[in-house]
């Protein structure tokens, strides 16, 4: 891959991999320092990596830096800071129902937050979210089928509630 080449890259896809990272970990200082890893190490692997390959090998590579990063602060003990960041919003109910799909989300599992996330939220196909994640797509679309049933009946819990 060229330098030209790799700017378009950044252009392409640094906000992409960036709200990617951020709706995993709710920490915007630790989001940007993983999608700063993420093309540093994809500017490393420059002259190895082509460019139709690039954008999966970078999300690849910020998927498995967000892991670690997940898994020290678990270490440190500090999940419950990663999860209770709520947004400034000043419409309450907006506010409200942002809190209650969040508080949906962290009920997942890493993987199928994740990959939900890939693809609903980023628009990622199952076969490009395999190669993010290192699933095979029978295993993505079975992790995406059974995260959008647990959100549908923790979500549907709340339905009632709120009328």
């Amino acid at each position: 891959m060229k330098t030209k080449e790799y700017n378009i890259i950044v252009d392409k896809h640094a906000d992409g991999l960036y709200r990617f990272i951020l709706g995993n970990i709710r920490d915007e200082f630790k989001a940007q320092d993983i999608v700063q890893d993420s093309f540093e190490r994809l500017w490393i692997n420059h002259d190895s990596v082509e460019f139709d390959k690039a954008k999966s090998f970078l999300f690849k590579i910020a998927y498995n830096r967000m892991i670690d990063v997940i898994r020290h602060d678990k270490r440190t003990n500090s999940q419950s800071e990663i999860f209770e960041r709520v947004d400034d919003i000043t419409d309450f109910r907006q506010a409200e129902l942002r809190e209650i799909i969040n508080n949906a989300l962290t009920k997942l599992s890493e993987i199928q937050r994740s990959v939900v996330l890939l693809r609903d939220y980023e628009g990622y196909t199952y076969e490009e979210i395999a190669q993010i994640t290192d699933l095979s797509e029978a295993q993505v679309k079975v992790y995406i089928f059974r995260a959008r049933q647990h959100l549908k009946n923790y979500l549907g819990k709340f339905e009632e509630v709120i009328k």
